[in-house]
């Protein structure tokens, strides 16, 4: 290149001194004559060194990849062949998908089990909420009987103190006062066993039977979810453009081998 572009310069320069005389062809000129191609070819070399560096070293790298499945299983299909061109998304090989189909069933087949489980407990919470909106209920109830009952058991005690009421009818009234303190003694007893029940909550506000069906239940669908990736895995496509070589695997054996080049 240099050549040429000194070849370049010597018509040029001939042309403007000799040819047409344009110039005249004094000392000066003959010193800038000779000095401008020097420093141009020079800074010209220096500039190709930093934006195009070249070598007489050359070497051509191309990009091997080794197929590696997720998902290790019978190979079925591949229909590709060696040396050829494939195209990113086509698919190079199929792993028998029948286990990873029949793991996805049966992971399926134990949702509507553990629905229902989570049902039930859900159910049993609704049930003990309104055990002990009862109970509770209950115990107000007793609660304003026995007031009442002691409220009568006194003015019957003051009557018959006077002679203005009979005796039985005081025993009457101390019977039922202590009846009613047995009965609100028994609703309260329920209610502290209810909220006993429900004392067993997660900071969520469920009880413990409803977090365990709900965690046993979102278990088993990360699961059917993780055993559909591993269905969708049997079919390996090109993860980019590229070259197929070395070809390894067969139908029916184990894809460990299969090579690529991009």
């Amino acid at each position: 290149m240099e050549i040429i572009l000194l070849l370049i310069y010597a018509g040029i320069v001939w042309l403007l001194f000799f040819k047409f005389k344009l110039l005249p062809w004094t000392f000066v000129s003959q010193v800038i004559v000779i000095t401008l191609p020097i420093i141009g070819l020079t800074a010209l070399v220096l500039f190709l060194n930093v934006v195009a560096p070249s070598s007489p070293d050359v070497r051509v790298i191309n990009y091997v990849v080794q197929v590696t499945p997720r998902v290790t299983g019978r190979v079925i299909e591949v229909p590709i062949e060696a040396n050829t061109p494939v195209k990113k998304g086509q698919v190079l090989f199929r792993i028998d998908p029948e286990p990873f189909e029949q793991k996805l069933q049966e992971l399926q087949a134990k949702q509507p089990e553990l629905e229902a489980k989570l049902d039930t407990a859900q159910a049993f919470q609704r049930e003990l909420n309104e055990q002990l909106r009862g109970a509770r209920s209950a115990r107000a109830a007793s609660e304003a009987k026995l007031a009442l009952a002691i409220r009568r058991e006194a003015q019957t005690r003051e009557l018959a103190h006077t002679g203005a009421g009979s005796a039985f009818d005081h025993q009457q009234a101390q019977t039922d006062v202590a009846s009613l303190r047995a009965d609100l003694a028994q609703t309260t007893a329920n209610a502290a066993q209810v909220q006993q029940k429900l004392s067993a909550r997660t900071p969520s506000g469920d009880l413990s039977d409803v977090a365990q069906a709900r965690a046993a239940l979102e278990q088993l669908k990360a699961q059917i979810a993780y055993a559909k990736w591993e269905l969708d895995q049997t079919v390996y496509r090109a993860p980019a453009d590229g070259t197929v070589v070395n070809r390894n695997c067969v139908p029916a054996s184990t894809p460990r081998n299969c090579r690529w080049r991009r």
